[in-house]
């Protein structure tokens, strides 16, 4: 086991390069084994959730082939359908290859997704969209299998809620089927719309992404493409916490500036100046940041639930009382106890309200990462903090932020990784 060890306390400064998006990199991996061929994927970052797909692809007889942040895929001799428990466990995005699978066999066999603990995060909506395009789906020992004897279907499916999983895992189901599949309510998410984008590389006839209604012409046959994925959206407003969290000045390279609207105008609202110019984001902190009386999370293009936790962090030194209300998930405050070991003054109302009373300065402490972006939060909180702070548990960052005593040492950070 590995932990961060960060002194606190040092304004940062200076530029950093943005990873590539992890929840755009796993749709598109998963898509790559229902197209066939040999694909390139650039920008690929390298996480533990990227490993664990990857690990995915090749058990499925996939032919994998890695250099830096390109990952060649070669899907040409695929020919397993099921995923055995230990990989499904590796994270929770893991369930997006269940629509890769009936794409490209007809059938699939999976197990409930594991990863962070967040919440429930039900995968009914991607079962029940699969059962409307014709597809049977039984439960034996644990195991979904799941086989569509007289193909998979065109049909009309509205989402109770837009689920980002059940909509990219309807959009590959799809891809081969006779007729038009319509998704209203859809994922509005810029992940959507970049899954869409490399699967139109590969032939597919798809409209709408990145809006609440997308149509799914399917064609005969697909082809591989060679495709860069987007900038980390999530990873950019934790750069930005830590420049708002130490008084610092940094700037983010590679960055979309309308993928980061939801989060500018918080941070603006704190009182951060920020100036894009091309694809560079410069952000200057006051300081003392100021409250932010009322956010809630929202599905793109509201707020990000995953950008929740590191504003949470930031707000706990911001002058004022900030109300965070979280309205993705049941479970998404749990970095709040650590929060409170470093001196934050926070109450948690009704499991999804946080009121956050911000102190003058947070101390360092000893504290453990519950999940991935909790644990970025945790270091954010501690860059900012008086003292030294050690992270325990920081394999739940990795699955998410590529070597983040690298990038945070970059702009001026005392951090080390050791081993216990």
């Amino acid at each position: 086991m590995e932990k961060l060890v960060i002194s606190g306390g040092r304004a940062l400064n200076g530029k950093i390069m943005l990873q590539g998006s992890k929840n755009s990199a796993l749709p598109i991996l998963a898509a790559t084994l229902a197209v066939g061929g040999t694909s390139v994927i650039h920008n690929c970052p390298v996480l533990t959730d990227i490993t664990a797909a990857l690990k995915i692809l090749e058990h499925t007889g996939c032919k994998i082939k890695r250099e830096g942040h390109t990952v060649i895929v070669d899907s040409s001799a695929a020919s397993r359908y099921d995923i055995p428990e230990c990989m499904m466990r590796e994270m929770r995005s893991s369930i997006i290859f269940l629509g890769a699978l009936i794409s490209r066999f007809g059938c699939a066999g999976v197990t409930p997704p594991g990863g962070c603990e967040i919440g429930l995060r039900p995968i009914d909506l991607h079962l029940s969209s699969l059962r409307r395009m014709g597809v049977d789906i039984s439960e034996n020992g644990g195991v979904l299998e799941c086989r569509a004897p007289c193909g998979i279907s065109p049909c009309h499916i509205a989402l109770a809620f837009p689920s980002v999983g059940a909509t990219e895992n309807i959009m590959l189901a799809s891809l081969r089927v006779k007729g038009e599949t319509v998704i209203t309510n859809a994922a509005r998410e810029p992940e959507i719309k970049d899954l869409a984008d490399f699967l139109k590389k590969c032939g597919a006839r798809i409209s709408g992404a990145g809006q609440s209604v997308i149509r799914i012409n399917g064609v005969e046959r697909m082809h591989s493409s060679v495709h860069s994925v987007i900038p980390d959206r999530i990873v950019a407003s934790t750069y930005m916490a830590c420049a708002a969290c130490t008084g610092g000045k940094i700037a983010i390279d590679g960055i979309c500036r309308e993928h980061l609207l939801p989060v500018i105008t918080v941070f603006e609202g704190a009182g951060c100046r920020i100036g894009i110019k091309n694809n560079e984001l410069i952000i200057n902190a006051p300081e003392k940041l100021s409250r932010i009386k009322s956010l809630r999370t929202m599905p793109y293009p509201g707020f990000p639930t995953d950008s929740q936790a590191i504003v949470t962090a930031m707000l706990a030194t911001a002058h004022g009382t900030s109300v965070i209300t979280e309205k993705i998930f049941e479970n998404r405050f749990r970095h709040v106890p650590e929060l409170i070991k470093m001196g934050a003054d926070i109450r948690v109302e009704d499991g999804s309200v946080a009121v956050i009373e911000g102190v003058e300065r947070l101390r360092g402490a000893r504290v453990s990462a519950c999940d991935l972006r909790g644990g970025s939060a945790l270091a954010v909180a501690a860059l900012g903090a008086e003292g030294k702070s050690v992270i325990e548990n920081i394999h739940h960052i990795d699955r998410g932020c590529e070597a983040i005593e690298e990038s945070f040492s970059l702009l001026g950070a005392d951090i080390k990784r050791i081993k216990n």
